[in-house]
């Protein structure tokens, strides 16, 4: 099969869950999560709307239950960075990428003079603090603990510590720190928080990677695999190979793209979408999940979605499937007279049809209740 640009855009919109019309997940946060395997989650409150929006009904404050109750966790399984995953998932995704992250990160810790006898002893101060706090401390409480014992945290010390001892398994986010004002979490033994952690070989691991992968995200290509999970070529044909007979391909201006069987199955009549308008937060994996983002986002909007190209993702207004702008938070009087729902402030790069703002309205009165509740 083949298909055009605009309608691999709104393919994978189904497939992520993020439109009304998607088969799957079955609505619920985690199922959701479990559903994209690991979403972007260094921002935190955007994580909780990435996964509200794809979850109908959901609050945040039923979000944040999840992770209190232990069914969601936030930690560095993929690119170094922060991504909630299923509790029970994170160890067998851990086995796959930590130790390519921690050889990467090799020189910095060379240059930090992060030694293995240093990381042994913040890990030991760490769980002592945890087995005399409760199970739970926060971030400044671990770091407070690490200068104390002459560890010194200054010039991102502190966070490559708690990075390491993420990667390795000892450490993890879990509950919500109601302190913070809900954007932060108490870190927490992995080994004591996790109560049923999947176990799977490698080529077990490696299949159901790239399967949970490309039904999730697909349609996408094996270097947006590449890119998401930073795996070899060799153990991503190994995964393929595992994955056989369970994915699906079609072809776009000449590439193939992997994609779920009910995704492909999209094709066959109306593509939904067309006429949708979306607010997802910054850092949403429908962008963040793929190293060729012009599906969704034309090149002469990047710049200002990713200002200087720098990493930080704005949250994006979607129309059809295509970035049309950006929005965030009022700051002043004045922009809180223009701001929808008294929650979104949109700055679009054009317009809107009528119908299209009309939509765009429905679309911010519904984060507004998601907020509140």
């Amino acid at each position: 099969m083949t298909t055009s640009v605009a309608t691999l855009a709104r393919l994978r919109l189904a497939a992520q869950g993020i439109l009304p019309t998607s088969t799957s997940p079955t609505p619920g946060p985690v199922d959701v999560v479990r559903s994209m395997t690991a979403l972007q989650g260094q921002d935190f409150p955007g994580a909780l709307w990435s996964i509200g929006l794809r979850s109908p009904g959901s609050s945040r404050t039923g979000i944040e239950a999840a992770f209190n109750r232990g069914e969601l966790v936030r930690s560095c399984p993929l690119r170094g960075t922060l991504h909630v995953t299923v509790a029970e998932d994170l160890g067998w995704i851990l086995s796959l990428t930590a130790e390519r992250m921690a050889k990467g990160q090799a020189t910095r810790h060379r240059q930090l003079e992060i030694t293995t006898p240093d990381v042994d002893q913040v890990r030991v101060i760490a769980l002592s603090l945890l087995e005399g706090s409760g199970g739970r401390v926060t971030r400044d409480e671990l770091t407070a603990a690490f200068e104390q014992a002459g560890q010194s945290t200054k010039a991102q010390r502190g966070y490559h510590f708690l990075f390491l001892l993420c990667l390795e398994g000892t450490l993890v986010q879990g509950p919500i720190n109601s302190e913070g004002n809900g954007n932060s979490q108490f870190y927490v033994s992995a080994r004591e928080w996790i109560k049923n952690p999947r176990t799977l070989d490698r080529g077990g691991a490696l299949a159901e990677l790239a399967l949970r992968y490309f039904r999730s995200h697909g349609p996408a290509t094996v270097s947006d695999f590449q890119w998401w999970s930073k795996l070899t070529l060799a153990d991503i044909r190994t995964g393929l190979d595992g994955a056989a007979g369970e994915l699906e391909t079609i072809e776009c201006n000449g590439a193939t793209y992997y994609l779920a069987p009910e995704t492909a199955e999209l094709t066959g009549g109306t593509v939904p979408g067309a006429r949708s308008v979306l607010l997802l937060p910054g850092f949403d994996e429908y962008l963040l999940g793929y190293t060729d983002r012009s599906a969704a986002l034309a090149p002469e909007h990047a710049p200002l979605t990713v200002p200087g190209n720098n990493g930080m993702f704005k949250a994006t207004v979607v129309t059809g499937g295509k970035v049309a702008g950006t929005w965030r938070k009022a700051q002043t009087a004045a922009e809180r007279e223009r701001q929808r729902a008294g929650a979104v402030l949109p700055e679009l790069f054009d317009g809107l049809t009528p119908n299209q703002d009309k939509a765009l309205d429905k679309t911010a009165k519904a984060y507004a209740r998601w907020l509140s509740n």
